[in-house]
Formats: structure tokens, sequence, C-alpha cells
């Protein structure tokens, strides 16, 4: 479905705004001097749309969680609100092209990590219902619903109650992010999930050994289902040669090189850019300090000689293409 028109649309699929709404009260309308991400730079970036994670930290658990993510929800709601003649909220991939064709910035919802949905169905339909078009099913601890990258050692994958949650986001048309997952959850989630799964804030653990990284063997399986990843711009993702107390910091080579080889393995209609911006602090790559700097990302893909219509689907249409066949599984 090309949502585009065949020009460069840049969509993120994962930034960690929401949580600085409400931690540090941003205003997202200017300018700011802290953080990545606010409206004025994504314009400055030409940065199309972004999806806004609702991240709730691990230590957070059950009603904590749930009034966590639903503040982290009204404010970005606010933020649209306010600033309405600059950005909009997106629910789903036509919604985005429209705004497009407004001048307008497309907000769309994620949910970093399940805690906040406990043990309940419901609270997830709720989720789904106020806008929330992906679920990251884990973040840096194991959950009800899964075990994540950083322990693992819960469920072996998937709870019982993470496979009813595959299914109901099947039924729904939600995505499944397993930027965080387990191996075992991955896998898991490939063989149980009838639609394509993403990874939408992930790199190459060939390039890079971080156990956040897929294997080659995952970004074959991920374009062979239909999928997406979306490659992550945090230093300690991108090259182990990495040292916050050295100089070097990897950029924009490496982070086209882990696009490359996604694409290698994936197929180039399977491979976006998931930046982490707002959730990687002030670690960010050489010369790619905020969000308005991501196009720098598209120029070094022509430099490269990459094809421009290429170009065009890793900078969003992509994205945009798998949300699509997601919500198709769903009918």
């Amino acid at each position: 479905m090309d949502l585009i028109n065949g020009t460069t649309m840049i969509i993120d699929s994962h930034v960690d705004t929401p949580t600085q709404l409400i931690r540090y009260k941003r205003n997202i309308g200017v300018v700011n001097q802290e953080g990545q991400v606010d409206f004025p730079r994504m314009k400055a970036g030409e940065v199309d749309g972004a999806f806004f994670a609702l991240y709730t930290p691990p230590e957070m658990k059950g009603a904590e969680a749930t009034r966590h993510a639903l503040e982290m929800l009204g404010a970005t709601y606010d933020a649209c609100d306010e600033y309405a003649d600059v950005a909009a909220l997106a629910f789903s991939p036509d919604e985005v092209a429209q705004n497009r064709a407004k001048g307008l910035i497309s907000v769309m919802l994620g949910m970093e990590n399940a805690e906040p949905v406990g043990e309940s169905l419901s609270l997830l339909r709720a989720f789904y219902r106020l806008g929330v078009s992906y679920v990251t099913l884990t973040h840096n601890a194991d959950n009800a619903v899964a075990d994540s990258a950083a322990e693992g050692t819960r469920w072996g994958g998937l709870s019982p109650f993470g496979r009813e949650v595959v299914a109901e986001m099947n039924a729904l048309g939600m995505m499944i992010d397993l930027s965080h997952a387990s191996d075992k959850t991955f896998w898991d989630c490939i063989e149980r999930s009838a639609a394509p799964v993403v990874a939408t804030h992930s790199c190459c653990r060939a390039l890079c050994s971080h156990r956040r990284n897929l294997t080659d063997e995952m970004l074959k399986a991920l374009g062979e289902k239909g999928g997406y990843v979306g490659i992550n711009f945090y230093p300690y993702f991108l090259s182990d040669r990495f040292d916050e107390a050295k100089a070097w910091r990897p950029g924009v080579s490496e982070i086209v090189d882990h696009i490359e080889h996604a694409v290698a393995l994936a197929g180039v209609g399977h491979v976006g850019i998931g930046s982490d911006f707002d959730g990687i602090d002030d670690c960010t790559p050489e010369g790619l300090g905020d969000i308005s700097k991501s196009r720098l990302v598209l120029d070094e893909m022509r430099r490269r000689g990459w094809a421009e219509k290429d170009v065009i689907r890793v900078a969003g249409q992509n994205l945009l293409d798998v949300w699509c066949r997601i919500v198709n599984c769903s009918e």
C-alpha cells in the first residue's frame, strides 16, 4: 500500500518522549535544551511521525504501573491538543498519510513493557481502544507475559498468559513488539503469532554482541514472517567498541551498517528506523544528538548508492506497510 506517493516520509518506530512529558513536564511545542525530541526538532529533521512509547520501568507493578501508563497517555493527548496546529494523533496508517497531507506531525502510541496490562486481557483491550497500537512485551525484567533479554529465567519464553496476549493482539490488530524480549520469547512469538511481528528498536547481534540485538536467524525469520525491525541508535547496541570513557562513539556510518546487515537478511521491505531517542539519555551517536538529525541516516544511505525507492521504504514506508499487514490479519 503506497501511503506516501513516492516521496520520503520519516517515521520513527520508537521514541520515549511520554516519560519526559510527565517526569520533566516538558513543553514539547518548543525547542528543549534537554532530551532529544520535541515538535520543532521533528519539523527541523523532516520527521513526519513517531511512535511515542508509554514506558513503564520494571520496578513498577500492578495498579502503579497501570496508572503510570495512563498518565503518560493523558500527557501525550494533552500535548497534541495544545499544539493541534503542529501535530495530531494517528491511530492507523491511513491517518498518518492524512496528517501529512495537512502538514501535521503524526504521533502514534506504543506501550513499552506489558506490566500496565497486569494479567488482564480487558486492560489490554482498553489500552487498544485508547489508541495503543503496539506493545513491547517486556523491558529489562521478566513479567507476567514473557521473559526478557535481560533476565530470561521465569517462563522459558512466553507465559501461559502471554500466549493469550499474543492471540488477543492478533485479533485486535495490535503489533507485537519483540525488542527487549528473550531469544526464547522471540521464537515463541514467531511460532504462535498469526500476524507479522516487529522489533521496533533493535540492532544486529552479528555487528554488536549485546543480548538485546537480533541474531541473523531472527532477522531472517522476521522477514519471512512479513515483520519489521527498526534500527536503534543507542551506541551500546551499535558497536562492541563503544565505551563511554573513551572519545570514540559510533555514528551515522554504524547505523547504516546495521540497516544494510538487516536488509541483507530480512529483506529491504522489513527494515526501518527506531531511534530510541528520549530513552537513551545523553548517550547518543556521534553527530546524531537529537531527532532533528535523523535525515543524516538517509543521506548516508544515498551516499552509499542506495536507490531512492529503497531509501523511502526504510525511512518510513516499511513501518506503515507492516502496520497495514498486521491490521489486515485481524479482519
